[in-house]
């Protein structure tokens, strides 16, 4: 066994050992501490636990691997994600808090006065939370296979098996105090190779300031800063410069940014957190504490991008382009490209034979004809996996074996948080708003609780399937599951608070209409939705011709919005209006005084 090895099973064992541990001292003994931890959490302790929520894989790993190939591009994730989060606590969570109820369906139910409109915010969660939970499997069988050098299926049964113990013993409260020992040991992993690898490339230990900072090659400042260098390397091989890159035209930008906003904005996982805590004021506390935690990583992401890419086409690129010994010989590949590459995530093709790794963009004609003159027969990274490059970057830097291994505990901690408050969030809709709101209203607490623990372990294993076989639509992101929640959930609930007017059959309608067309407009696309052997959409490959003015399916939930938003106001137009309670009722929500008052809390 290697020292990487010894640290990583050390490091990995001793947090799943304090995850399993706070599940069994924070077990769950009533419905109220299942749904809502017994809503007595305090802000700070809940703005961890929402952060870690929050931070998903997606966030922890594919996030930088998405910046690192899409550069300027890529800001659409940081600016929908933050966005989305800062408008989540000024215009829902203190208002859903005040209201009082367990979950996102039964505000919906009881303020549209409608079980079918209940229904509906149900099969609406459970589509957005399980094409979101896909995504964690993904992270946890990545950081599985590659680091416990177990195969993917094993490290997915390993990680199932950690949620199904935690999340059904303890419920959202043994969830919380475990997301809040998750959220440490999430932050420290992302924020320590940081550090270290900022004061490798540029001499600044702070990773934010070191990526405008002055590039340092072997000890000596370049004179350059850390972005020009970046771009410099990737433009010399074909690549188009990292600063200026975008994902589609500037309308894709905006749709996509407004996408990823609204449906942060309307996720269940998220706002169920904000249940958790004692008063309305406390609401606003916890969402300004989470989005303190949620910033020092979102704020470290974009340097992290830049410097692992960095660093990757330096590990490839040794000398001047075209030169015979400018590339890497294969065969004397570092350990951590061996080790990526039995995963399957990380594949050389020798394409023209001479036992060297060419990287280059032999998509752009001006520069593929310069390769063929090296002798170059194309690009021979066939598959780099962009969810592999916070994971492997402390690797490629040769940071430490202890640093290694925080890392993939980070890893597996942001897929463990997200995937057990999602799996939350699917348990509830269940058993509490089907089972008890609509089909046995009668059921006992003790029976409930029951039936809630039933439905998480259904709903892992559920997870589990679709994470071995994942749907064609939503193997490789979670961006679908921001559009669906976008186009569905955030209309019905802004609405909801703020338009007295809205009645059942507009809130109806308009889930229904904008959630459909969502998902018609993403499964018609989802033949050029994905590059194999990535993640994310790549739009700088020609693709997507025939997109409704350009809009790519990721960025779609936009516009579902908008139809549900214009479907519903028109539906209530024509029908009649909600009842003279209801339209108190949301007047009493909306007005600041007598917080609580409103669920009795």
């Amino acid at each position: 066994m290697t020292p990487l090895d010894m640290w990583t099973y050390g490091v990995v064992g001793a947090t799943f050992a304090l995850y399993i541990g706070i599940a069994i001292w924070a077990r769950a003994g009533s419905t109220g501490e299942f749904y809502v931890a017994g809503g007595g959490v305090h802000p700070v302790a809940n703005g961890m636990a929402t952060g870690a929520d929050w931070m998903s894989a997606a966030s922890f790993i594919s996030m930088a691997g998405l910046i690192a190939f899409n550069g300027y591009g890529a800001s659409v994730f940081l600016m929908g994600w933050t966005g989305g989060y800062v408008l989540l606590a000024l215009l829902l969570a203190p208002y859903l808090r005040k209201f009082g109820k367990f979950t996102v369906p039964e505000f919906i139910g009881d303020r549209y006065y409608s079980q079918s409109a209940r229904i509906v915010a149900v099969i609406c969660l459970i589509l957005a939370s399980i094409t979101y939970v896909i995504g964690q499997m993904k992270g946890i069988g990545v950081a599985f296979s590659r680091f416990l050098e177990v195969p993917y299926d094993t490290g997915l049964y390993i990680g199932m098996g950690i949620v199904a113990i935690y999340a059904v013993l303890g419920g959202m409260k043994g969830i919380t105090y475990t997301q809040i020992a998750q959220y440490v040991v999430m932050i420290f992993a992302y924020t320590v190779p940081a550090v270290f690898i900022s004061l490798n490339l540029t001499g600044n230990p702070l990773p934010q300031l070191g990526l405008g900072s002055e590039y340092v090659q072997n000890g000596i400042a370049t004179g350059m800063s850390l972005l020009d260098k970046l771009d410099q390397v990737v433009t010399d091989l074909g690549f188009k410069e990292y600063t200026t890159q975008t994902m589609g035209n500037s309308l894709n930008m905006f749709a996509y940014t407004l996408s990823l906003m609204i449906g942060t904005a309307g996720l269940p996982h998220v706002i169920i957190r904000f249940f958790t805590v004692p008063k309305v004021r406390d609401a606003r506390y916890s969402a300004g504490w989470a989005l303190v935690f949620i910033a020092l990583l979102y704020t470290t992401a974009p340097a992290v991008g830049a410097m692992a890419r960095l660093n990757l086409m330096d590990t490839i690129q040794i000398g001047p382009i075209g030169s015979v010994e400018g590339n890497l010989l294969y065969d004397e590949r570092p350990d951590w490209f061996k080790k990526w590459e039995e995963t399957g995530l990380l594949q050389f093709e020798d394409k023209n034979g001479d036992g060297r790794i060419q990287y280059y963009n032999d998509a752009d004609p001006e520069f593929a004809a310069e390769a063929e003159s090296y002798g170059w027969a194309g690009n021979e990274m066939v598959k780099v996996d962009r969810d592999i490059m916070v994971l492997a970057n402390p690797e490629i830097a040769g940071l430490p074996a202890w640093v290694i291994a925080l890392v993939v505990a980070g890893g597996l901690a942001a897929a463990l948080s997200t995937a057990a408050g999602l799996l939350l969030a699917i348990s509830s809709a269940i058993s509490h708003d089907l089972l008890k709101g609509v089909m046995m209203p009668k059921i006992s607490e003790k029976n409930e609780l029951m039936a809630g623990r039933v439905s998480m372990l259904v709903a892992i294993m559920v997870a589990g399937y679709l994470g071995l076989n994942p749907p064609g639509f939503a193997a490789g992101t979670v961006a679908i599951a921001f559009g669906l929640a976008a186009s569905s959930l955030f209309p019905a609930l802004m609405m909801g608070i703020f338009a007295t007017r809205m009645n059942k059959a507009g809130a109806v309608a308009g889930m229904i209409a904008g959630i459909t067309v969502t998902l018609l407009y993403v499964f018609q696309h989802k033949g050029i939705f994905f590059v194999p052997g990535t993640s994310f959409l790549m739009p700088e490959l020609g693709m997507g011709k025939d997109w409704f003015f350009g809009i790519s399916p990721n960025a779609f939930g936009a516009v579902g919005a908008l139809v549900n938003f214009t479907v519903a106001i028109i539906v209530a137009k024509l029908t009649a209006p909600p009842p003279e309670h209801i339209q108190h009722l949301v007047e009493d929500v909306r007005i600041p005084r007598g917080a609580g008052e409103a669920g009795g809390h």
